[in-house]
């Protein structure tokens, strides 16, 4: 299975219109990839919370319809990062207006599945007050492996990924707008992520400063005895990387750690 990585530049000088056709073109030159991964909330930039708002769209709005057309174009599976959603239920029952979703597009361009992170970022400010937080696991099965779905913030509470994995993932895709000042977590939570899972770790950061924060870059790939097969430097550049699925059940034959859990968690489902 091939992936991979874009690990696209957020910068505020460029327009988010800009931004969309640029990735879709990104999009388009990974032909003959399996799996295509675009970083968390690029259209507007993950600390760009002031323009949450405004930048806000349906999950059938601008940037699903560049992605789709993208996917279709390249014929990929494309997991599109994640974007602010304006939720259209908001109107009818009062629930949040907005929320860091998700969206996985198959080569055909449909919609397949979206995920609404659950793990809102920011404590008493930022995300964590102006975005409602999803309720469902999510998983994905593609021809070759099953996908399970975080984004950033979630990558520090393992028992979702437990959750994931009751669920059948064998890939865990994590798109993210991680801070350079914390990029050591990022790697080492990725690693743990894949080790104590005995999954392999997608995980695919932005690049550049945006309001002010500094990103991480480092997109990484990681298998499932927590080897890196590859990462990413600081800047914009498109990670690719062959990996064999299967290695998942191989991993979990020869060393059947999974066998011996004897807690379980409790986790919402889709």
């Amino acid at each position: 299975m091939r992936a991979s990585l874009i690990q696209i530049a957020v910068d505020p000088d460029e327009s988010v219109n800009s931004r969309r056709e640029r990735a879709a073109s990104l999009v388009r030159q990974q032909r003959g990839a399996d799996l295509v991964v675009l970083p968390e909330l690029w259209p507007v930039g993950a600390f760009a919370y002031e323009s949450f708002a405004a930048e806000a769209e349906t999950l059938d709005g601008p940037t699903f319809r560049a992605m789709s057309q993208a996917a279709r174009d390249a014929g990929v599976w494309l997991h599109a990062g994640s974007l602010v959603e304006r939720a259209p239920e908001a109107v009818l029952d009062g629930a949040p207006d907005l929320y860091n979703t998700a969206l996985i597009i198959s080569p055909d361009g449909a919609l397949v599945r979206s995920y609404r992170k659950i793990h809102r970022f920011g404590f008493d400010k930022g995300e964590a007050t102006l975005m409602g937080a999803g309720d469902e696991l999510v998983t994905v099965a593609l021809p070759d492996a099953v996908l399970g779905l975080a984004t950033c913030y979630d990558l520090r509470f393992p028992e979702l990924f437990r959750g994931l994995l009751d669920e059948g993932a064998q890939v865990f895709v994590v798109p993210a707008g991680w801070p350079a000042r914390r990029r050591a977590h990022w790697t080492l939570l990725a690693q743990a992520r894949a080790v104590e899972n005995q999954a392999f770790v997608l995980a695919c950061s932005t690049a550049g400063t945006h309001a002010g924060v500094e990103q991480s870059g480092h997109s990484i790939v990681v298998d499932p005895w927590g080897e890196v097969l590859a990462e990413a430097g600081t800047g914009e550049e498109v990670l690719s990387v062959e990996f064999d699925p299967a290695k998942v059940a191989t991993t979990r034959e020869q060393f059947p750690v999974l066998k011996d859990r004897l807690l379980s968690v409790t986790a919402p489902r889709r």
